[in-house]
């Protein structure tokens, strides 16, 4: 797998149970897990020997739901273009 980058766009590949998310607007405050397949954006890259990633959730709108801290293996990146092999 390639390394993640800011502003890459991924996918959960699993429910993130709500202990581990940080859920922004009201209306979204009473969720148990966030479900898996939802939409998100990475916005920080923590490197090292395990890497990790903090992804944003948002809605159509663009209005962020919830954050979570997430390991390159709950996660797929998502491309809008064919990427070609080298």
């Amino acid at each position: 797998m390639t390394a993640l980058q800011r502003l890459d766009t991924v996918t959960n590949l699993q429910p993130i149970a709500r202990d581990r998310l940080t859920l922004v607007e009201p209306e979204y405050q009473l969720i148990q897990s966030l479900p898996a397949g939802q939409v998100g954006t990475v916005l920080e890259v923590y490197p090292g020997e395990q890497p990790s990633y903090l992804v944003e959730f948002a809605d159509l709108e663009g209005r962020e739901y919830a954050m979570a801290n997430l390991k390159p293996d709950e996660m797929l990146t998502l491309h809008y273009e064919l990427l070609h092999a080298s």
